[in-house]
């Protein structure tokens, strides 16, 4: 599956939208992916995060983690094509922690899934649960890297698509914006 057939598909399934956008990090946008529109259609989720593990070395990945919420179809599906585990974590008084009995043994080598990353928040919250328990990140996967300046994750970084997505903080928007109300799509 190459990058056009991927946004192509999220253009069929209405889940790349266009307008004006107040992302999880505060910046403002004229696209977004809300990849669960995608995600719902459970055929489609299973070919596009087979398509991103493909990406993966499985060899060098003990298990999956992902975190909640966006990114836990992905987590799934893509240990599923795997053949690993898979482990999330979960938002808890504003922040990612493990729970539900979940562990990282010392060495254990993880592959972070995420299904959108602009600056990397969540991914990096991740990586810092897996560190912090004597885990490696392994690698980073996500459907859809819409970040404007390469990101950093320490480990190999693989995404399905690729597209530079302008942001703008809240007082630089430019005049299209700033003239069209913002929604805030999320994971609301």
């Amino acid at each position: 599956m190459n990058e056009q057939q991927v946004l192509d598909t999220f253009k069929k399934l209405g889940a790349l939208l266009e307008g004006h956008f107040i992302l999880r990090s505060g910046l403002h946008s004229r696209q977004f992916f809300q990849c669960a529109l995608v995600l719902q259609h459970a055929p489609v989720a299973a070919d596009l995060c087979a398509a991103l593990a493909a990406k993966v070395d499985a060899g060098k990945i003990d298990a999956v983690i992902s975190p909640a919420l966006g990114g836990i179809i992905v987590g799934q599906e893509v240990a599923r094509s795997l053949g690993k585990r898979h482990i999330f974590a979960e938002k808890e008084e504003g922040k990612l922690v493990l729970r539900r009995g979940f562990a990282i043994a010392r060495g254990e080598r993880f592959l972070v899934a995420e299904d959108v990353v602009t600056q990397g928040g969540r991914v990096r919250e991740t990586i810092d649960i897996v560190r912090s328990r004597g885990g490696v990140v392994a690698a980073v996967a996500v459907l859809v890297d819409r970040s404007t300046a390469p990101v950093d994750f320490g480990a190999p970084f693989y995404a399905l698509v690729k597209m530079a997505v302008q942001a703008f903080p809240p007082d630089k928007l430019p005049p299209d914006l700033a003239s069209t109300p913002a929604v805030k799509p999320g994971s609301k």
